[in-house]
């Protein structure tokens, strides 16, 4: 097995309300944290990738890549990515590839969403699905999401109280998760009940279906993986990383039940681990909605076409069952920055190999990130490994 890259310091803010911290605030909290964990200097930082993509409608400010260099007090090349929620992602797929011709990259996300009002964050959010079709008419996230819940639902003949109760079973157990986990925005667990009757958002999701409005940043600081044990001892290896895309608009899709994107860039990232999707041990998927969850599971190939409400149904994503899904608390009740949530799922993920997480998984050896670009335009995959076998 072949490494792209060591993770050889992590960095995260609690994800939630930060009344009194701005982007920059936050983006150096992250990054600060990160150098500290790796025990590196910031003048052995070579370059810089930086995931946002509100900071200028929300936050009225561009160059974020200036801004991180700034915070260290170096001048290397510094860039900000962005590829709507799945900005995360892409930005550590971009810093992997940098790591052909630099020793050590600082790759980060920050996202500030939480002072304007809920009207301006929705549409600034929608500028990750298609203007001309979808925003034009008035279409949101929320009901996009519901158009492929809708879809899904009908495509596969469950009763409405039936997907209703699966749906709802998703967010108790990323809220069960996320109760244990301080960093995250809702540390606390919701009942069965809470979750089937709370106000509809857009039919047939619900409030406890839907990720919320987050501020937070997380950072990773990455390095040629020859070199790793020279600065910590328990890197943690990445061991494939996939980006694929796939057309803006829900119209032009083959489905509304399955992200091509999402299958594209798995199968890529298995066959650059050369493992199985069995082989994986706890994951972090793109659930802003619990369909979303849902639809993920299979089209990573954690479950047959139409069968994933299964395992939900027995209970074996919880963390300490069989294939554990999101025991950070996923972007639902840990929090949807939408610029750091890759960078977030890979801290969380390398917690898991370095037995640092609130909810550990037992002896996992690999780990498994997706993230989600808008209703599926773009996804990145990728895969961890405690050791190189």
């Amino acid at each position: 097995m072949k490494a792209l890259a060591a993770i050889i310091g992590i960095g995260i803010t609690k994800f939630g309300e930060h009344w009194n911290k701005g982007i920059k605030e936050l983006l150096a909290e992250a990054q600060l944290k990160a150098l500290e964990d790796s025990g590196i200097s910031e003048k052995d930082i070579q370059q810089i990738y930086v995931a946002n993509m509100c900071a200028d409608s929300l936050s009225g400010q561009l160059h974020l890549g200036s801004i991180a260099s700034q915070i260290l007090g170096i001048n290397v090349p510094s860039y900000r990515v962005e590829a709507a929620c799945a900005s995360g992602g892409v930005a550590i797929n971009a810093a992997i590839n940098a790591l052909r011709h630099k020793d050590i990259v600082l790759v980060s996300g920050v996202e500030k969403m939480t002072d304007v009002d809920t009207a301006k964050v929705t549409t600034a959010l929608m500028g990750a699905g298609n203007e001309e079709w979808e925003e034009f008419h008035g279409a949101t996230f929320p009901a996009l999401y519901a158009l492929m819940a809708n879809a899904y639902m009908h495509e596969f003949g469950f009763a409405e109280e039936k997907f209703r109760e699966i749906l709802s079973k998703i967010a108790v157990k990323n809220h069960k998760h996320a109760s244990k986990n301080p960093f995250a925005q809702f540390p606390r667990e919701i009942t069965l009940q809470q979750a089937n009757n709370a106000s509809i958002v857009a039919y047939p999701l619900r409030l406890f279906d839907c990720s919320p409005i987050s501020d937070g940043a997380a950072a990773l600081v990455l390095c040629k993986p020859e070199l790793a044990k020279k600065f910590c001892d328990n890197p943690v290896y990445v061991v494939a990383s996939a980006v694929a895309t796939d057309t803006l608009a829900l119209a032009e899709r083959e489905s509304l039940t399955s992200l091509k994107a999402t299958r594209l860039a798995a199968n890529d990232a298995l066959n650059q681990a050369g493992i199985s999707i069995k082989d994986i041990n706890v994951f972090e998927v793109h659930d802003c909605f619990t369909i979303a969850e849902l639809i993920a599971m299979e089209d990573l190939g954690i479950a047959e076409r139409g069968k994933a409400s299964k395992l939900i149904e027995e209970e074996q994503t919880y963390y300490d069952a069989s294939i554990p899904i999101n025991p950070s608390g996923g972007l639902k009740a840990f929090g949807h920055a939408v610029g750091a949530t890759g960078i977030k799922q890979a801290v969380e993920l390398t917690k898991q190999l370095r037995n640092e997480a609130y909810c550990q998984v037992e002896n996992a050896e690999f780990a498994l990130s997706h993230n989600v670009g808008g209703s599926g335009g773009t996804a990145a995959v990728h895969i961890y490994a405690r050791r190189l076998l």
